[in-house]
């Protein structure tokens, strides 16, 4: 397993090389090419296979420092990229984007201040991983929503119960992330 923390060329960097590639493409496809079916069809792939690369990398041996940096790094860089198309489009409102603004912004004070004790980031906590993937989850489905008037009225409650949950554990993983942080710098060195 150690041989592997070194390694780039693995099936699990791929993954997540593609899923990164996903992120021009649905941009693409949302503001270039007026086709939101499509961009739903990317969004929900790069959604679900969010934990595929995490996962063979584990089966396989192949965890590697860089897929450690690679797959969280894209997965805010969905969000993110979601969120803003999102909000230009009028699919989310301004206040959820700001939330989910100002929680990013408060993790990367936290991961400064981590990094100018000696510290790098915390450790994934599974209620981080839970609120991405509800939040990635979500995204789809309200783009579906604001997309198909057939599918709307059942697409936009479900959509946004998952993106309320998402944003409610995303800040309770802040929250916990925030703590660890705070211990750390605490100790004495």
């Amino acid at each position: 397993m150690e041989a592997a923390r070194g390694r780039v060329l693995t099936a699990a960097n791929a993954i997540s090389f593609a899923r990164l590639l996903g992120v021009p493409l649905f941009l693409f496809l949302l503001f270039v090419a007026d086709a939101p079916g499509w961009a739903v069809a990317v969004l929900a792939v790069g959604g679900t296979t969010d934990w595929v690369d995490g996962w063979v990398a584990r089966r396989f041996g192949q965890v590697s420092r860089l897929g450690e940096i690679l797959d969280p790094a894209v997965d805010r860089l969905y969000i993110a990229a979601t969120v803003v198309a999102f909000t230009v489009e009028g699919v989310l409102p301004l206040a959820f984007t700001l939330a989910l603004i100002l929680r990013e912004l408060v993790m990367g004070v936290t991961l400064l201040v981590l990094r100018r004790n000696g510290f790098g980031p915390p450790p994934v906590h599974y209620l981080g991983k839970t609120a991405t993937f509800l939040l990635l989850a979500a995204f789809p489905v309200l783009l579906l929503a604001h997309a198909s008037e057939a599918a709307n009225p059942y697409a936009h409650p479900i959509g946004w119960g998952l993106a309320w949950w998402g944003i409610a554990m995303y800040w309770l993983a802040a929250a916990l992330y925030v703590g660890q942080a705070a211990s750390a710098t605490r100790q004495p060195a």
